[in-house]
């Protein structure tokens, strides 16, 4: 039997080791619930450094990275700040706010083209309702110079209709730039005529030098003569806005392996780079064009010749400097554009350059040589220079004389390629000289018609002195005829073409009578 001593010594002493090991197990449980406090805390502390992160990061991408991103869309040179904190790029939190600004820009750039869209759409509106009243001036215009005779109202009318025609362009570029059509269908027409054309629109178009190097009969399909014209024009408006104005804008007409190129050459101040740049983005037609990018106020000139390069596979180039300093602008035409027209049938139009180019049965005479004046040979074709002894020309006295009764008869169209080209100057004064002496001549037949009949009150003094209505015709309406072509051709003596005018006038008064 176990003693009672015995057992209570083992009670206690299991007591003992169960007090120590609750004890020891109160220990480690007092250790573990310090060392997760201080976890906590831990923890507490990164979770408020990591909230107090995102909301600086919020904030920094509310005030700084979203409208820097807005800007960019428009002006993509503005450059756009990164996270603040550069260790959350690559992280979830970062890879979500770069999504919120690509989505922010798509959404920018959507809806600036939506604006744009609209203003254009009205813009093409309006401009053609200005277009259409601009073409009704032209036509009133027009009409009043084929109506009236007086020269200085056919001048007056003249420059009249040469500002219409500046404010018919501005319009027709805005139009075009709003994506709409150029406005007026053509039929296939001289390339140095369609050249002519575009430079007749500008106001300073009498600092243009155009130089024909072209083929004769070198023509445009129907539906690029416009294009051509109107890109032609901008270059051209360009080229003499950025230059002095008492230089010269320089045009060439060449012949190329693809095609023919028209090349421009002022004496202006020139591009940078970074402006070179652009404008050849501009005129290359490949990015989208929109109103808000063309500047305050909106310079459209390289933005619709962009256009139209693209719409019609035209190709501009001004990325080279000009050889006088300014700017080389080239058009090329490609093949697939070109046409012939015949000159003897069609000519260019009069005041359109000659070309330089001679064909192979046309033997260029020296300017020198005698009877030729301004290098253009006297006789007609198919007849020769009489020729001395040592084979050259002989000199013989240039008289008006009557047609010859035999011999091949002399070709219109060979004698007007022959003749020098005109300025639209000249044109207007030789035009204005023919009205005016046509209506002479008309008064005068009327006057010799009413003094057809003896008795009639007033007919011995209508012309003065009793004379008669031939000596009245003769001492006052060719007088009053020849002064109106003095004064209206003052500043253009010495052109053949108008004395030829001057000329017909005077047949055609003749003839009335």
């Amino acid at each position: 039997m176990i003693e009672l001593p015995d057992l209570v010594a083992g009670g206690l002493a299991a007591g003992t080791l169960s007090a120590l090991a609750l004890g020891g197990e109160l220990l480690r449980s007092r250790r573990q619930r310090t060392r997760q406090r201080a976890e906590i805390a831990a923890l507490r502390t990164r979770l408020d450094g990591s909230l107090r992160a995102f909301t600086a990061e919020v904030e920094h991408l509310a005030d700084h990275r979203v409208p820097a991103a807005a800007r960019q869309v428009a002006h993509p040179h503005v450059p756009e700040p990164g996270p603040l904190q550069p260790l959350t790029t690559g992280t979830p939190l970062g890879i979500a706010l770069e999504n919120v600004v690509l989505a922010l820009q798509s959404e920018v750039a959507a809806q600036r083209t939506r604006v744009d869209a609209a203003a254009q759409a009205g813009m093409r509106g309006a401009t053609r309702e200005i277009q259409a009243a601009l073409y009704r001036l032209q036509d009133a215009l027009r009409g009043l110079q084929q109506r009236y005779d007086d020269p200085e109202l056919t001048q007056t009318l003249f420059r009249l209709d040469h500002e219409n025609e500046q404010s018919l362009r501005r319009a027709q570029v805005t139009a075009v730039v709003c994506g709409a059509w150029v406005g007026l269908a053509r039929e296939e027409s001289h390339l140095v005529d369609a050249v002519t054309g575009g430079q007749a629109r500008l106001a300073g178009y009498h600092r243009v030098q155009v130089h024909n190097h072209l083929e004769s009969g070198t023509a445009l399909v129907s539906h690029a003569v416009e294009p051509v014209a109107i890109i032609v024009a901008e270059l051209l408006d360009n080229a003499l806005r950025h230059s002095a104005p008492d230089t010269d804008v320089v045009v060439s007409l060449e012949h190329v392996h693809h095609g023919v190129c028209v090349t421009i050459d002022d004496a202006g101040l020139g591009m940078t780079r970074d402006e070179r740049d652009r404008a050849q983005r501009l005129v290359a037609g490949d990015d989208l064009i929109l109103l808000t990018d063309l500047g305050d106020p909106p310079r459209m000139g390289l933005a619709a010749v962009g256009r139209l390069t693209r719409q019609f596979d035209l190709s501009v180039d001004v990325s080279s400097a000009s050889p006088y300093g300014g700017v080389r602008a080239v058009l090329r035409v490609d093949s697939h554009l070109l046409s012939r027209l015949d000159p003897a049938d069609r000519p260019p139009a009069a005041s359109a350059p000659r070309t330089t180019r001679r064909a192979a049965a046309d033997r260029p005479v020296p300017s020198h040589a005698y009877g030729t004046e301004n290098g253009v040979p006297e006789a007609a074709p198919g007849h020769h220079e009489p020729l001395d002894t040592d084979g050259l020309p002989q000199r013989r006295r240039r008289t008006r004389a009557a047609a010859p009764e035999e011999g091949p008869a002399r070709d219109p169209a060979r004698v007007r390629a022959q003749r020098p080209a005109r300025r639209p100057e000249e044109a207007a004064a030789a035009l204005g000289a023919l009205q005016s002496g046509t209506a002479a001549a008309r008064a005068d037949a009327e006057d010799t018609e009413g003094a057809g009949g003896a008795g009639r009150p007033g007919n011995a003094g209508v012309g003065g002195h009793g004379s008669t209505p031939a000596d009245r015709t003769d001492g006052t309406g060719r007088s009053a005829r020849s002064d109106r072509v003095d004064q209206t051709a003052t500043g253009h003596a010495g052109h053949s073409d108008q004395t030829d005018q001057t000329d017909q006038t005077d047949i055609e008064g003749e003839a009335a009578r």
